[in-house]
C-alpha cells in the first residue's frame, strides 16, 4: 500500500482544517489507507501517559463501547492507554484514524494494522513532512492540535494536571465539545468544564453516527 497525498483541492480534504478556529494551519496531508474514513465524523480520543487505576478499568470499558456502538475515533494512539484502545478498537469493525507524531515515510507498519488497513476501516493521516521523521514533543503538541481540529467531539479518558493534554483541553474548551470520565480523577477537566460521562451514557451521549466505510 503506498503513500498518498491530499491537497486542500482535493475532495477528501478534510472541510474542518479549512475552516478551523484552532490556532494552527495544516496543509498538504500524507495518507495511508482509506481516505474515505475521512468523511466520518470520528471522536478524538485523548488519555495522559499516567492514568490513574480507577480510570483504567473504564477507559478499557469506554474503548469496548465505542466498538460496540461503532464509533469512529482518532488519536495519535501514542500513551499506554491510548494503545491500549487502540488494541480493543482494531478488532472491532469501525473506521479508526492514526494521526502519528511524525512522517509516514519509512513508518514500520505493525502486523495488527495490515488487516483492518486491507479492509479499508483504518487510516494513517500525517500533516507532517518527509523529513519528520522522529516524534518530537514539537511535532506531538501539533499533532494533537490537529487530531482536535479533526474531531467532532473530544473524549479525554484523563488528563494529568498541567500535563500536554490538559493544555490542549484549554485550547479547545468553547471549541469543540469536551467530555471526560465522570471521575474524581478528572476533577481539573470537569472545572475546565468538560461535561461528564459514564460508560454507560456513551451511546446517548456520543450521538455519532456510524457510516460504512467501504474500501476505496
Amino acid at each position: 500500500m503506498l503513500i498518498e497525498y491530499l491537497r486542500p483541492t482535493d475532495p477528501f480534504y478534510p472541510k474542518g482544517l479549512q475552516s478551523s478556529s484552532f490556532n494552527g494551519t495544516f496543509g498538504v496531508l500524507a495518507t495511508l489507507g482509506n481516505q474515505k474514513v475521512l468523511s466520518t465524523k470520528a471522536i478524538g480520543l485523548f488519555a495522559s501517559t499516567k492514568c490513574p487505576g480507577d480510570l483504567i478499568l473504564q477507559t478499557y470499558n469506554l474503548a469496548q463501547q465505542l466498538r460496540e456502538w461503532r464509533v469512529p475515533v482518532i488519536s495519535g494512539f501514542h500513551s499506554p492507554m491510548e494503545q491500549e484502545c487502540l488494541r480493543i478498537l482494531l478488532r472491532g469493525s469501525q473506521p479508526v484514524i492514526i494521526c502519528p507524531a511524525r512522517s509516514l515515510e519509512q513508518m514500520r507498519i505493525p502486523k495488527d494494522w495490515h488487516c483492518p488497513l486491507n479492509e479499508g476501516r483504518l487510516l494513517l493521516l500525517s500533516p507532517f513532512s518527509p523529513k519528520d521523521r522522529r516524534p518530537t514533543a514539537t511535532l506531538a503538541k501539533r499533532r494533537n492540535l490537529f487530531v482536535a481540529t479533526l474531531a467532532e467531539k473530544i473524549l479525554v479518558a484523563h488528563a494529568a494536571p498541567s500535563s500536554k493534554i490538559e493544555s490542549l483541553c484549554r485550547e479547545i474548551i468553547g471549541k469543540r465539545p469536551l467530555l471526560t470520565l465522570d471521575s474524581d480523577s478528572n476533577d481539573n477537566l470537569l472545572r475546565l468544564g468538560a461535561a461528564p460521562i459514564k460508560i454507560s451514557d456513551v451511546q446517548q451521549l456520543l450521538k455519532l453516527s456510524r457510516p460504512a466505510v467501504g474500501q476505496s
